[in-house]
């Protein structure tokens, strides 16, 4: 640190942790005020907080595939609105204006402080939630859907509070295109709580530290993430790996579509080029830019020490190159629901899968690929009012050069729990008849990937169900001589007879009928000839 400098490295600590405990307690704010399980018992949301600039200062661990497309979302509101005052929230969903998918709805609300008297802002708090409905074609909002528009209601960037006093029209037009407005009520009251709590938090440690003295250590702080990661950059050996993987299909006809990366080391600065993945597709698995480009931060987090701070100067080494018009960089008015949580774990395969040619050593085998995404919907006869339900699964993870794959585990772009059986039978008219880990499923190897579940959901009333799942065809890849995980399988049981269900299907359920989610197993690493017993 210089002579002419308030930050040491003690100050740059106290203030980083100060920073990442704020975005941690707006999350337990909105765990704790929300109304839905996905959001209170699944933890499906992430926060985070942003400079003037919009440049990521912090952000809690919540879910890489939010946290990784957040920052578009400011730069989404910065450009689309001239000014702030004290009291404005700005929502928005639109994956094409800074989104990911229309159930992560984000609020983005300005910082002031008042410094001299006159409100001056200084940055920005910012949630992201996945709400259980946000209309559309079907119930969750999950649909198996061919445009954007049949997938809910879309929002670009709006001012949901204006000055502090809330736009109730608008408010009112949202809630009138959910199936569940009252839960939909609930968990945004709860995300404006979320982000009021990092603006007291954040308006605090400006009184303590003074403003200067701040902005100063952010600079730091973003200096110093930015050299992390150029470090570890650095010894990855120089060179360009390539590698290809496939989703099973969009559910619309199209099948094997190839996500291709090259990855490009050249000392400090890491290229990631998806150039040469298929073209989009009819069917909703495409993806953004933004979510693209959250895969790839997600993997280079993962190379660097688990303290390293995370914001803006960590990506500043690592440039995304997604070619318009692919499935990793769709043009409206594609859809693209699945591409947020299919999609984007089969990028992070695939960049894995590049590395694991310059790092044999380091990086795990590919753990199960899928979300195992789940809506259903219908008439809650307890209420006559509408439900709807959402959850993804959690599989195999992938083994790795000093370990066995956990079991039973949400993985890479998910980073969420399961709805816990009590939580779910009371607020749905369903129950789970099954639940438990699906052995054997990983794959054999010097060290064994992690196996599956097996969820089994019993409808007690008419039900819209859609599943949107993958590696179904496709299986997890083992590395260094390890062997691929097992494929995940869906199954409906109707008056006892079962029939094998596509990955991607919608469906009516009756009263009575099973239907059995069975996860991927995660693949192995080594040579299976030289493994040992499975942990039991």
């Amino acid at each position: 640190m210089g002579e002419n400098t308030h930050v040491t490295p003690i100050s740059l600590e106290i203030l980083r942790s100060a920073l990442a405990a704020l975005a941690e307690e707006m999350g337990t704010v909105l765990m704790l005020s929300s109304y839905s399980p996905n959001i209170k018992e699944r933890r499906d949301f992430s926060c985070a907080l942003f400079d003037v600039q919009g440049r990521l200062i912090a952000q809690a661990a919540h879910i890489p595939v939010h946290l990784g497309a957040m920052p578009d979302s400011v730069a989404a509101a910065l450009s689309s609105f001239a000014s702030f005052a004290p009291g404005d929230l700005i929502a928005l969903n639109d994956p094409f204006l800074g989104g990911s998918h229309l159930p992560d709805i984000t609020l983005i609300a300005p910082i002031f402080v008042e410094p001299a008297g006159e409100p001056r802002l200084i940055g920005f708090a910012a949630n992201r939630a996945h709400h259980s409905d946000v209309g559309g074609m079907s119930a969750g909002s999950m649909p198996l859907a061919s445009e954007i528009y049949q997938e809910g209601m879309i929002i670009p960037p709006v001012k949901l509070w204006d000055a502090g006093q809330l736009n109730q029209a608008l408010f009112t037009l949202l809630l009138r295109n959910v199936r569940t407005p009252d839960e939909r009520r609930g968990d945004l009251t709860a995300q404006v709580a979320a982000n009021r709590t990092a603006m007291r938090r954040m308006q605090e440690l400006v009184e303590r530290w003074t403003l200067p003295i701040m902005e100063e250590h952010i600079e730091a702080l973003i200096a110093y993430a930015q050299r992390i990661t150029r470090a570890c950059i650095e010894q990855i050996p120089d060179g360009s790996y390539i590698f290809e993987d496939y989703l099973d299909d969009d559910g619309m006809g199209a099948e094997a579509i190839k996500i291709a990366v090259q990855v490009t080391v050249q000392g400090s600065e890491l290229t990631i080029d998806f150039t040469g993945s298929s073209s989009q597709v009819r069917g909703n698995v495409n993806t953004v830019a933004a979510v693209a480009r959250s895969a790839a931060y997600y993997v280079v987090r993962c190379l660097l020490p688990e303290d390293a701070p995370m914001n803006h100067g960590t990506f500043m080494p690592v440039k995304v190159i997604a070619p318009a018009g692919t499935v990793v960089n769709a043009r409206p008015p594609a859809g693209v629901a699945q591409g947020n949580v299919e999609t984007s774990q089969r990028i992070t395969d695939t960049i894995f899968g590049a590395l694991a040619q310059a790092l044999p050593q380091l990086i795990p085998a590919a753990s199960q690929g899928t979300m195992n995404n789940i809506t259903a919907g219908g008439i809650d006869p307890r209420s006559q009012q509408p439900f709807a339900y959402y959850e993804t699964m959690g599989g195999g993870m992938g083994a790795g050069p000093d370990q066995n794959g956990l079991s039973g585990v949400h993985v890479h772009m998910s980073n969420t729990l399961n709805t816990p059986i009590e939580a779910f039978e009371y607020a749905y008219p369903m129950r789970i008849s099954r639940y438990q880990l699906r052995d054997n499923s990983g794959g054999n190897g010097l060290h064994r990937g992690g196996d599956g579940l097996i969820r089994e959901i019993t409808f007690e009333v008419p039900t819209d169900v859609t599943l949107l799942s993958e590696r179904r065809r496709f299986a997890p890849y083992g590395l260094q001589g390890g062997e691929p995980g097992t494929c995940g399988e869906n199954r409906l049981i109707h008056d006892d007879q079962e029939r094998i269900l596509p990955g991607k299907i919608h469906f009516r359920a009756a009263p009575g009928d099973r239907l059995s989610i069975a996860s991927p197993g995660g693949g192995g690493w080594g040579e299976p000839e030289a493994s040992t017993p499975k942990d039991t």
